[in-house]
């Protein structure tokens, strides 16, 4: 049939990649694709993959759902009624990533692809029969995945140490991506980091390997090695002297020190194989198999230009005339220039008072009948966002569940970016279902830009949810679009107009801008706190005393309220457990 839609799905331990297609002829058109949360059968919950799949286009004649972990014919089968529930009407074929990686990498050829991305697998095809290798998950396989790698990096790290009270080059790397100070730090993390977080250091130990650390070297040579034996195994199984071998999965596709690697490996057994990288992804081949063509299909790429075209209209995109020349100045004068273009920021939030103060209100509002404050933002609005709510426990004695931070991208969004999140409309959208937004709970979704798709998806779930939603910008066409009631593509209860006009360094909003957001997080959150009644004067009286500081800052805000002196004030504190509220209501009656 022609003109019929068809969804193409492909989830991994990274990612759930789809496009949605429309055939003309023997021609899948693109129509539109996206990235949703990772989606591995075996290790994601039904509940969890009905929210994912709630979010995938509705409007699909056929359905290609392709999932790690989908190996048996009855793990094909529970895919396939779950995914019947969302697409009633549609022809549905469902099956592994593994398969949806072949037909990407192969269509109706015969070969070998080789997938190095999270896990790790091998599989051949030859006159309609299959050969695999590999592909047992990270429990007991993935041999050659990131997360082998990973894993087998982080073992050297304190296998070093305890031999030789040494330190991988690497090792202060890895605990710089990872934020963490120490050894037992990362112990601690890696024992209940999810799959994906592991692999996601993968391009540190590359990078390492770059480098020339001949330890980490070692490890991708190891891991290459796994893969070639597996690839040699599979091409003696089906008697393939030279075979075509596709590589794909993130690993290949992003570190070609690993595949250079990988090549020159089997070249030695291997030598007459022609090595090629995969051109189609794999969601593509996922639509290929839904489409049951005999051939496999080019595909057109849609760009949406309207889009290009609103974000570089953005203030946040232009020229700064008084920094065309920044690589002429001297050290001087780039920070008088710094210091100079601050009075941007001042103005911009002093021009924004009446807002911020609407504001405050809102969020004071639903603290007080029991909702929660959700941040919601990418890059470098996500990590503010993050920073303000995680201030507040500590600072207030709050709950760490009242005011929370959502970066797209997730935790490793924090110290790395994560690339195409903030695109990612149904994962803004997916997110606040994950959270558990409530009505009585407020969204502020934070992009400099006003255009951040993650963000405004969030704004309109959050929104349809029934919940108080906030826009904050430093683009004032975009407040004024939301601040619209006629416009319908985005409805919210407040924009606020943070305009610090363009930057000294073109498109770098962590500058003016970032310095506006947090100014205006910090006010709306502490306005809030102390509404609420969690100060007295200026002095923090819900305080979590955790540390050294923070206890002799109790202290002493104890013997100044009491009259008291300082040993007496610590004392009553640790009589009250340093419940300092307490020991304060007590002292002052």
């Amino acid at each position: 049939m022609e003109h019929e839609k068809i969804l193409g799905v492909e989830g991994g331990g990274t990612k759930t990649a789809w496009v949605l297609t429309e055939r003309d002829g023997n021609e899948l058109r693109l129509l539109d694709q996206g990235r949703l949360p990772p989606a591995n059968l075996r290790l994601t919950s039904a509940e969890e993959l009905r929210l994912i799949f709630s979010e995938l286009p509705k409007e699909a004649n056929r359905v290609g759902i392709f999932l790690a972990g989908c190996a048996t014919a009855e793990d094909r089968q529970s895919l396939a009624r779950l995914s019947a529930e969302i697409w009633p009407s549609a022809k549905i074929v469902t099956g592994s990533d593994r398969d949806s990686g072949v037909a990407a990498a192969l269509g109706s050829a015969d070969g070998i692809v080789v997938n190095a991305g999270s896990g790790s697998s091998v599989t051949g095809r030859r006159a309609g029969k299959i050969e695999n290798a590999g592909g047992w998950g990270h429990i007991l396989g993935d041999a050659g995945g990131a997360y082998f790698l990973v894993i087998q990096a982080l073992r050297l790290i304190l296998r070093e140490y305890d031999l030789r009270r040494g330190e991988v080059q690497f090792a202060s790397k890895i605990l710089h991506a990872l934020s963490l100070n120490n050894l037992d730090e990362l112990v601690r993390w890696a024992q209940t980091a999810r799959k994906i977080d592991i692999a996601m250091l993968a391009p540190v130990v590359c990078e390492a390997a770059a480098n020339g650390d001949e330890h980490v070297v070692k490890i991708l040579e190891d891991g290459a090695g796994c893969l070639c034996e597996y690839t040699e195994a599979v091409a003696t199984r089906l008697h393939m002297l030279a075979p075509k071998i596709v590589l794909i999965g993130g690993l290949f596709q992003r570190d070609s020190i690993y595949a250079h690697t990988f090549r020159r490996r089997l070249k030695k057994n291997l030598p007459d194989a022609r090595v090629t990288n995969a051109e189609r992804a794999p969601e593509l081949g996922a639509a290929w198999l839904a489409a049951e063509m005999s051939d496999a299909p080019t595909v057109r790429d849609k760009i949406d230009m309207g889009k290009i075209d609103n974000l570089a209209a953005a203030l946040t995109e232009q020229r700064n005339p008084r920094s065309e020349n920044l690589e002429k100045m001297s050290a001087k004068q780039l920070v008088e220039l710094f210091v100079n273009e601050e009075k941007f920021v001042e103005d911009a939030v002093r021009n924004a008072i009446v807002d911020l103060a609407r504001a405050v209100e809102i969020v004071t509002d639903s603290l007080r009948k029991g909702g929660k404050l959700f941040y919601v933002g990418a890059g470098s609005s996500g990590r503010l966002g993050v920073l303000d709510a995680s201030e507040i426990p500590p600072t207030f004695g709050a709950s760490p569940e009242l005011v929370q931070g959502v970066i797209a991208g997730g935790v490793t969004a924090l110290y790395r970016s994560v690339e195409g999140a903030e695109d990612e409309e149904s994962s803004g959208a997916l997110t606040m279902d994950e959270r558990g937004v409530k009505a009585n709970d407020v969204v502020i979704g934070i992009t400099a830009s006003g255009r951040t798709p993650f963000v405004l998806a969030a704004l309109r779930r959050g929104k349809a949810i029934g919940a108080k939603t906030i826009l904050l910008t430093c683009n004032p066409p975009a407040a004024e679009t939301a601040a619209s009631t006629g416009d319908k593509k985005l409805d919210v209860d407040l924009a606020i107009n943070l305009a610090v006009g363009p930057e000294l360094l073109t498109g770098s909003t962590r500058l003016k801008a970032g310095t506006a957001t947090k100014i205006a997080l910090n006010i709306i959150t502490t306005s809030a706190m102390v509404l609420l009644g969690k100060v007295r004067g200026n002095l923090m009286i819900d305080l979590h005393a955790s540390n050294t500081k923070l206890r002799d800052r109790a202290t002493r805000l104890v013997a100044e309220i009491s009259g008291s002196d300082y040993e007496t004030a610590r004392q009553k504190l640790e009589s009250a457990d340093w419940n300092l509220r307490a020991v304060l209501e007590k002292s002052v009656g």
